[in-house]
C-alpha cells in the first residue's frame, strides 16, 4: 500500500500545531483526519478505522494516554499505530505514555522532517523501545494516574449532580409558588368580570352594541385561558412532588370522553376536525379520579386536534378487561418524529413551530406552554397507568398520523410519579 492511501487521525487542541502538522502530513502524501477533543478523536477513530493516530497528552476532556488504553479495548485498533505527539518532556511522561500501550513518543516543538520520517517508521510497524524495568513502574504510576483522575470526576459529578437537585427543586417550587400567586389576581379579575356581566346598564349594552359583546366575550376567553394554564402548571407541580391527592371513586370514562367532546364543539366550528367516538362501544365502569382523568383526556384530545389539518379524523376508542382498560386517540395527523416521541411528555417540550406560535391549545400546529402531553402522563402515572404514542414519523404532506395510548388499572389507586 503506497503513502498517499494512508490515513493519519491527528488528535490536538492547539490550532498551530493542528494545522502545522496536518499541511506536513498532507504534503508527504497522507490523508489527514483531525480532532479537537480526545472524545472526538475517539468517535472518529472507531467511525474511520484509520491506519495511525498521532494525538497530544494534554487535552481539554480525556488524556492522549485515555485515548489509548480508550481505543486498545478495541479489537479493531490492537495493531494501529498509536503515536504521542506532546510538549511534554522524556523520561517519566514518556514511560507512563509508553505503559498506556502507544508505540512511539514525539516530542514538541515539530521537527517536520523527523515526524515525516518517524510517521514512515511507525506505519512499517515500528516502535519505540523502553527499559522493561521502568515501563512496569510506569504502569503503576500510570494506573494511580488513572485512579486519581476517576477519583476527581467522580466527585465533580457528584457535586454536579446536587447541585442539579438543588436547582431543581428550587425551580419546582418557585413554579408552584408563582402559579398561585397568579392564581390569587386572577380569581379577582374573574370575579369582577362575572359582577360586570350582572350589571342591568352593562347586559343592556352588550345586548346593544355588537363591539362590546366582542370586547366582553374577549376577557371571558383570556380570563378562561389564563385560568386553564394556572391549573396545568399548578397540577403539573403537584405531580412532580408527589403533592397531588387523587380523589378516587367509581366514574365511567365514555361520559368523561363525551362531555369534553360536547365541550369541543365551538374549536370544532373553527377547526373542522371529524371527531369519532361510539359511547356505546366504550367500557362504563373504572376507578380513578374524575377531575385529572378529566384533564387528561381534554388534554389528549386537544392535542390531536393540533396536529390534525382541517378536515382529518380523530378515533377515540376503547378496550377494557378485568385488570386494565386500554384508550386509544388516534389522529390522521402530521404525525411525530422517532426522536420526538419520548421528548413530548416533558415538561414545556413543545413539538409546534414557534412560528405559528398561538395562544389557542387547538389552533393547526399552534404553540403552548408544552404542560398538556407532560400532565397526562403525570396523571397517567399517578392512576399506576402509562402511556405513550406510535407513530410511523413527521410528514406534514402525507399525513401518518398518531395514536395516543393510556394503559391504565381497572382500579386505580394513587402511586407516586417518576421524575420526568
Amino acid at each position: 500500500m503506497t503513502a498517499a492511501k494512508k490515513t493519519i487521525l491527528y488528535i490536538e487542541d492547539d490550532p498551530a500545531s493542528r494545522t502545522l502538522v496536518e499541511r506536513a502530513l498532507n504534503h508527504a502524501g497522507y490523508n489527514v483526519l483531525v480532532a479537537e477533543r480526545g472524545l472526538d478523536g475517539v468517535d472518529v477513530a472507531r467511525r474511520e478505522c484509520p491506519d495511525m493516530i498521532l494525538t497530544d497528552i494534554n487535552l481539554p476532556d480525556i488524556s492522549g494516554r485515555e485515548i489509548t488504553t480508550t481505543l486498545r479495548r478495541d479489537s479493531r485498533f490492537k495493531t494501529t499505530p498509536i503515536v504521542a505527539l506532546t510538549a511534554q518532556g522524556q523520561g517519566e511522561y514518556q514511560a507512563m505514555t509508553m505503559a498506556a500501550g502507544v508505540n512511539g513518543y514525539l516530542s514538541k516543538p515539530v521537527d517536520i522532517e523527523l515526524l515525516i520520517e518517524r510517521v514512515g517508521f511507525y506505519l512499517q510497524g515500528g516502535q519505540d523501545k523502553i527499559d522493561a524495568t521502568a515501563l512496569s513502574e510506569a504502569q503503576n504510576k500510570y494506573i494511580q494516574e488513572i485512579v486519581g483522575r476517576l477519583e476527581t470526576q467522580v466527585r465533580e459529578l457528584e457535586n454536579s449532580n446536587n447541585q442539579l437537585k438543588r436547582l431543581d427543586k428550587l425551580k419546582d417550587s418557585f413554579i408552584e409558588i408563582t402559579a398561585h400567586e397568579l392564581r390569587t389576581p386572577l380569581t379577582l379579575v374573574a370575579g369582577y368580570s362575572r359582577l360586570l356581566n350582572d350589571l342591568p346598564s352593562i347586559k343592556e349594552t352588550t345586548a346593544k352594541d355588537e363591539n362590546t359583546r366582542t370586547m366582553i366575550q374577549g376577557l371571558h376567553d383570556g380570563i378562561k385561558r389564563m385560568q386553564g394554564i394556572i391549573n396545568e402548571v399548578v397540577t403539573i407541580s403537584r405531580i412532580m412532588t408527589n403533592q397531588i391527592d387523587l380523589s378516587i371513586g367509581p366514574l365511567n370514562p365514555a361520559v368523561i370522553i363525551e362531555k369534553i367532546v360536547a365541550s369541543l364543539q365551538d374549536t370544532l366550528r373553527v377547526r373542522p376536525v371529524n371527531i369519532h367516538f361510539d359511547k356505546a362501544a366504550w367500557p362504563q365502569k373504572m376507578r380513578g379520579d374524575n377531575d385529572l382523568l378529566t384533564l387528561m383526556f381534554n388534554n389528549l384530545i386537544a392535542n390531536a386536534i393540533k396536529y390534525t389539518p382541517d378536515g382529518g379524523h380523530i378515533y377515540l376508542t376503547a378496550t377494557a378487561d378485568t385488570q386494565h382498560i386500554r384508550i386509544s386517540i388516534k389522529d390522521t395527523g402530521i404525525g411525530v418524529s422517532k426522536d420526538e416521541q419520548s421528548r413530548i411528555f416533558e415538561r414545556f417540550h413543545t413539538a409546534g413551530d414557534m412560528r405559528l406560535h398561538s395562544t389557542s391549545k387547538t389552533a393547526f400546529r399552534g404553540g403552548g406552554l408544552g404542560l398538556g402531553l407532560a400532565v397526562a402522563k403525570g396523571v397517567a402515572e399517578a392512576h399506576g397507568g402509562r402511556i405513550w404514542v406510535e407513530s410511523v414519523g413527521y410528514d406534514p404532506e402525507k399525513l401518518p398520523g398518531s395514536e395516543f395510548i393510556v394503559q391504565m388499572p381497572i382500579a386505580a389507586a394513587f402511586r407516586p410519579v417518576n421524575k420526568f
